[in-house]
């Protein structure tokens, strides 16, 4: 893909910016930004990749980094370090396998689609992180998916700023066991890729997931889960979600996760703790992979 990319990350303690996805073996060049340069840099771009470059690049002293530095971490993209001030939430049932492979009438008045809420941004797990589940999950489910990046601005309007992949792991059979329940089952981890791709939300994504088991691959299966794959017009999902002010307070960043193809749960495999789920966004160059873990509960206080 020939998307423009960028990535955050912090170096030795500091928060820089980097573009392009990065190369097997090859250096990186950073640039040293302030917490919240950039999240300000998409509102002041307008869609702009080359204002968005400068302002976060111009006057910057640049670093460059051997490849697989451990002093470089990477942050999931525009995570303010205030706790709080990013939301990661989805939609769900959005894929036209669970609708007959059929697209939302054109013509027909917006019936939006089931919404969820996973955490806070800073909730969100790098990929070689653990993903944490409660003690005794129902079943499991791993879903690869696009997730939206957006940024309000001063008076609350939302601004585009791209899009990644993610991981929305959740207890399927929780939610099945009573729909009710769908709160609860997506308390689980969830992992985002730390690259932000600067164009429109995707209308083809397609990869590979694998599920490792003991150092063997337990379980492989393909997806797509481009916006073409979807039931509903994304426009649609996200205008409908930015007419709640909840989502809409002025600096706030949202990470949107858009849905999921179907997955090992549905072939009749169980992920087990301790089991490595592998990504491969083939169609994107991406791929990331993070380890279950089961959590024993603690004792309220």
């Amino acid at each position: 893909m020939s998307v423009p990319t960028l990535f955050e990350a912090t170096y030795r303690g500091a928060r820089h910016v980097g573009f392009g996805l990065p190369e097997p073996g090859a250096p990186q060049t950073l640039h040293p930004v302030a917490d919240g340069q950039l999240a300000a840099a998409v509102v002041a771009a307008g869609g702009s990749e080359a204002a968005l470059r400068a302002a976060v690049t111009d006057g910057a002293e640049s670093v460059t980094v051997t490849a697989g530095d451990p002093e470089v971490r990477p942050l999931p993209p525009l995570l303010p370090t205030a706790s709080g001030h990013a939301l990661l939430s989805g939609f769900m049932g959005t894929h036209k396998k669970k609708w007959g492979g059929l697209s939302a009438p054109a013509d027909g008045d917006f019936t939006p689609p089931k919404w969820f809420f996973k955490g806070f941004g800073d909730w969100v797990r790098m990929p070689g992180e653990a993903l944490h589940v409660p003690a005794e999950p129902v079943a499991l489910i791993e879903e690869p998916e696009v997730a939206l990046v957006y940024v309000n601005d001063a008076e609350g309007r939302p601004h585009y700023a791209g899009y990644t992949f993610g991981n929305d792991l959740c207890d399927i059979g929780l939610h099945r066991r009573d729909p009710g329940y769908n709160p609860y089952c997506k308390l689980c981890d969830t992992a985002l890729a730390p690259w932000l791709f600067l164009g429109e939300p995707p209308r083809s994504v397609t990869g590979r997931v694998t599920i490792e088991r003991d150092g063997a691959a337990a379980w492989s299966g393909s997806f797509d889960c481009g916006s073409d794959a979807l039931y509903f017009r994304v426009p649609d999902m996200v205008e409908h979600l930015f007419s709640f002010p909840a989502v809409r307070r002025p600096g706030l960043v949202n990470y949107v996760l858009l849905g999921a193809d179907e997955a090992s749960f549905h072939e009749g495999f169980r992920i087990a703790d301790g089991d490595r789920i592998a990504i491969d966004v083939k169609s994107h160059g991406v791929a990331f992979a993070n380890t279950v873990r089961h959590v024993s509960p603690g004792r309220p206080a």
